[in-house]
Parts: C-alpha cells; sequence; structure tokens
C-alpha cells in the first residue's frame, strides 16, 4: 500500500514539474525585447566565422564544433 501511495506522490509530482511551464507564451508586447541582437544565441556571427578559420587553418578540419576528426596532416 505504501508503495502505491509514494508511486502516486512521484507521480503527481512529475506531472507537476513538467507540466507547470507549459501554459507560459511569449506575449506580443515581449517579442520586440527576444528580437534584439544581444538576445540572439549568435549575436557575433563575423566572430565566430574569424573563430572557425583560425580553428580550421590550425586543425586543418572543416566545421570542428558539431563533429570531431582533422588534424594537422604532418605526417
Amino acid at each position: 500500500m505504501a508503495k502505491i501511495v509514494s508511486g502516486l506522490i512521484v507521480g503527481l509530482v512529475l506531472t507537476s514539474l513538467l507540466s507547470g511551464c507549459s501554459s507560459l507564451g511569449v506575449k506580443p508586447w515581449q517579442r520586440d525585447l527576444l528580437a534584439k541582437k544581444s538576445m540572439q544565441l549568435n549575436s557575433a556571427p563575423l566572430d565566430s566565422a574569424i573563430d572557425d578559420h583560425i580553428y580550421f587553418s590550425k586543425e586543418a578540419s572543416s566545421g570542428g564544433r558539431g563533429f570531431g576528426g582533422g588534424g594537422c596532416g604532418c605526417n
């Protein structure tokens, strides 16, 4: 009996935690704040491109952020 009650309590707690933010959304008057350049994941695309170029030049691999591979190739 205690196992059933504890399972029910755990289920209720998990359900309340997982559904706690489900009804939240972005209001129309909040979209201007989220559209600012400082809120973007990549707020400096030129810096990222330069960093990728330097990484490619040093490691002799392309796109080193998402997958492995490369090396200097000095055999």
